[in-house]
């Protein structure tokens, strides 16, 4: 039994940790609400649409944010690991409904709750999908939002947060471990977590301007430019246009996107050391960028092999500009477009699908399993065949001439099998909801890798599904998005018991 003192500090243990994460919610809240405030100039400038949904959304946000923030002002703590993943999936959720409010009562719009924390989650989550529709004719402040909740969670907003934690007096090493993609959470580009966060943000606002600028001078114009500049290092996909990439028709901004879809594919770690070092060397060593760029120089040539072959376009140049573009996006996971793959021939809708699945990098903007994962399954996979053929020999697995903890195979592993069967409980519960088998199954995966396009009622937009599923599916989103064990992990038993 506890004694009256054990019990006693475990509630006061318990109290301030509550009013840590609300002080940190406050932070977030107040942080997401300055990002209403370029769709209120945008709105401002161009006249074509009601700028009051967004002003309400700031005030909301930042005032409740602000409250929190002032109210528990005092708290402070070093987060734990269990503490970390609470606050963090709590974020999410909390930032997904809060950056709903302007998309719920912009009248222009006209949208049902369940689709305005859709289309925000979706964005937030870098994934894409969305239920608009006739998006040319939408106001600009509509539009320039959808972009910057994509690239405001590109980066996640809560490596932003980490950035600012050490004002507060709260430590951010496990937020920024429940937060991050990728097995190899502990490597630091820097001996403070804090001074980390700000090199990523610096990196990823330094390439977002490069990448509008080239759009600019490639003949979009400044609003087109800065918008997918936005979608396009984020991988996050969400255009201003219906017929996203495929509106300019201009061969050099789909190179210009391809070039920055890829780099934002890669590891924004090595994107750091590359630039500290000055020196291209870090992507020619590392295993991961190699079998990156194999995987998309090998799809691009069994596309593009398809397509002539079916004589889907009218030239070779014609097939293999639309199956480069295809499948840059698909293996970034960005979902930008020049045609819809649901109607590309044979096989290739669903081979493009499962290449979205897979995604790039670990510490990219990317969703999906992330190849590390895939390169250590298959290191694991062959030792087991060395297992085999000698019983009593001892195996080691080595990456770059490192070798891998077993710790970072168990949990690639775990990750594996716990994205199946997400992935097979979704899709019953969609078909539940009443969706057919190809669309439950494509868009759980889409959601789940945080990808976007998917096949069957939703290959053009999600705004047929039903409301149930679209609850579901934003929730499958975040949990894509934070890798499925941060939130996984608050269903579990054991985390609330201690």
């Amino acid at each position: 039994m506890q004694s009256s003192s054990q019990f006693n500090a475990q509630q006061n243990n318990n109290s301030t940790f509550g009013k840590v994460v609300l002080r940190i919610i406050g932070l977030l809240l107040s942080i997401a609400s300055l990002f209403m405030l370029p769709p209120i100039a945008i709105g401002y400038i161009y006249q074509d649409g009601d700028i009051k949904p967004f002003i309400q959304g700031f005030l909301t946000l930042f005032i409740f944010g602000s409250f929190l923030l002032y109210t528990f002002r005092k708290a402070s703590s070093d987060l734990n690991i269990r503490s970390g993943f609470i606050v963090v999936g709590l974020s999410w959720i909390i930032l997904g409904i809060s950056g709903a409010i302007p998309l719920y009562f912009d009248t222009t719009l006209n949208l049902s709750l369940a689709d305005s924390i859709f289309e925000s989650v979706s964005a937030l989550t870098t994934t894409g999908a969305t239920i608009l529709t006739k998006l040319d004719g939408l106001p600009h402040s509509i539009l320039i939002y959808r972009q910057l909740l994509q690239w405001l969670g590109g980066m996640g907003i809560i490596v932003l947060a980490i950035a600012i934690l050490p004002m507060l007096r709260i430590g951010g090493m496990q937020m920024f471990k429940a937060e991050t993609p990728g097995p190899m959470k502990d490597n630091k580009l820097t001996p403070r977590v804090t001074e980390t966060a700000k090199m990523l943000w610096y990196i990823y606002l330094g390439l977002t301007i490069i990448c509008a600028l080239a759009y600019y001078m490639a003949g979009m114009n400044l609003f087109d430019a800065v918008s997918h500049a936005f979608a396009t290092l984020a991988t996050g996909g969400m255009s201003t246009h219906d017929a996203s990439i495929a509106y300019f028709n201009n061969p050099l901004i789909e190179s210009i996107c391809m070039v920055f879809m890829i780099i934002a594919g890669i590891n924004f770690a090595s994107h750091f050391i590359a630039w500290r070092s000055a020196s291209m060397r870090v992507y020619l060593k590392d295993t991961e960028i190699k079998v990156y760029i194999s995987i998309i120089i090998a799809a691009l040539f069994i596309t593009s092999l398809v397509l002539i072959i079916n004589g889907s376009y009218p030239s070779l140049y014609e097939s293999i500009r639309h199956a480069s573009f295809q499948v840059i996006a698909m293996v970034t996971n960005t979902g930008f477009s020049t045609a819809n793959i649901s109607t590309m021939p044979m096989m290739l809708p669903l081979f493009l699908l499962l290449l979205g699945s897979i995604g790039a990098c670990a510490g990219s903007t990317s969703g999906g399993l992330k190849l590390i994962r895939l390169i250590l399954l298959y290191k694991l996979s062959i030792r087991e065949f060395y297992r085999l053929i000698h019983p009593h020999g001892k195996f080691i697995i080595k990456l770059d001439g490192k070798i891998i903890n077993y710790r970072v195979l168990d949990s690639v592993s775990a990750f594996i099998l716990q994205f199946m069967f997400l992935l097979a409980v979704f899709t019953l519960l969609l078909m539940t909801f009443g969706e057919d088998v190809l669309t439950s199954s494509t868009t759980a995966l889409s959601a789940l890798a945080n990808l976007g396009p998917a096949l069957g009622d939703a290959s053009s937009n999600y705004a047929s599904l039903n409301d149930s599923s679209k609850w579901l599916l934003s929730l499958v989103m975040v949990f894509g998005r934070l890798e499925i064990f941060t939130i996984f992990i608050l269903f579990i038993p054991a985390y609330w018991e201690g």
